[in-house]
């Protein structure tokens, strides 16, 4: 079984910044790709970015792109969400999932719904 855990969440004002990490134990030589989604309430979980297991491939929604930036510590199984310039409509519960598939496919699409391990997610909060 692969396990996620995603820390760093918090309270931050308009224009700050946050860094989430995001943890996996188990067996993580099964996944193929690893990223951040968000959900704000009352909307669909969406994607924001997905990094492939080599670090080779990295994709971004259009809203975080320029503003967060993903990266990974293949050593200790960790990936991070550095997001800078943060805006109200940043505000979500972020999740960190993995594919087990093809991960140019994964990282491409960045659909929720391939996506097949979840953590509990972290919560960001943009309010001055």
């Amino acid at each position: 079984q692969l396990q996620l855990a995603e820390s760093g969440g918090g309270l931050v004002q308009p224009g700050g910044s946050l860094r989430l990490s995001c943890a996996a134990s188990g067996f993580t030589f099964d996944y193929r790709a690893i990223g951040w989604f968000r959900q704000a309430p009352g909307k669909e979980r969406e994607a924001v970015s997905c990094i492939s297991k080599s670090g080779r491939t990295i994709n971004y929604s259009d809203s975080v792109k320029g503003r967060f930036t993903i990266s990974r510590d293949s050593a200790k199984n960790v990936i991070f969400l550095q997001m800078d310039n943060l805006k109200h409509e940043d505000t979500a519960v972020y999740y960190c999932a993995v594919s087990l598939r093809d991960p140019m496919m994964s990282i491409r699409t960045m659909k929720p719904e391939i996506y097949d391990y979840w953590g509990q997610g972290t919560q960001v909060t943009v309010s001055s």
